[in-house]
């Protein structure tokens, strides 16, 4: 029986996210690496928005929202062995759910802005990863209460947002390592130095150049 397409770019956080879903869950999919630059055609048929993950499944249905993905691959609890997606705790369900939400909708805002601080003059690098410690302040206050963002095992919450924490740690490394933020300093290395960080991060060959589909997953 063929697998689910999933579409990819290593260094994407949205990417990262997809996989660490389906990983964690015991699923299995295709694999193709591509490169932003160089969009293979059939991905940008199944989604013309041309951003990364795509997954295609056996039906030909497709799912292009990375939480989604997560969401497939969990089976909705049915396959979450390692509960992160919290089914038995509505409370922290809806913690997590906050805490996502606020993370793509305004630290990324300010995540880009830092990173490509030359991209947007109408503010100084400094003001924008200012503005992103909101956030990171945020989490450092959740983290001075368990090893993870909502308790001491880690939920959906942690493997989606730790990605783009670790994009803004990336942005000036020296800088991180020095800020007032020991929690979440130790968090981020906590998943980074982690088995599963380095299995979702295995270096393919780009699908386009090579051809070659990889299973990727349990």
């Amino acid at each position: 029986m063929s697998l689910p397409t999933l579409y990819s770019f290593r260094r994407c956080p949205y990417a990262m996210r997809a996989r660490l879903g389906i990983l964690l869950s015991g699923t299995s999919v295709s694999l193709r690496e591509i490169l932003l630059k160089h969009k293979p055609e059939p991905m940008l048929a199944a989604s013309p928005k041309g951003t990364v993950p795509v997954l295609i499944l056996q039906d030909g249905s497709i799912i292009d929202e990375s939480l989604d993905i997560m969401g497939w691959a969990l089976g909705l609890g049915l396959n979450d062995p390692h509960n992160l997606l919290l089914t038995d705790n509505p409370q922290r369900q809806e913690q997590a759910k906050t805490l996502i939400d606020n993370n793509d909708n305004e630290f990324k805002s300010w995540l880009d802005k830092y990173k490509y601080a030359d991209r947007h003059p109408e503010q100084s690098e400094i003001f924008y990863r200012a503005e992103g410690e909101k956030f990171i302040a945020q989490l450092e206050h959740l983290l001075g209460k368990h090893q993870q963002l909502l308790s001491d095992s880690a939920s959906i919450a942690d493997f989606a947002i730790f990605p783009f924490i670790r994009q803004f740690a990336g942005v000036d490394r020296t800088w991180f390592n020095q800020a007032p933020y020991p929690n979440v300093q130790r968090w981020l290395a906590c998943h980074l130095e982690s088995p599963i960080f380095a299995s979702i991060m295995e270096k393919y060959p780009t699908w386009l150049d090579s051809n070659e589909e990889f299973i990727f997953g349990d």
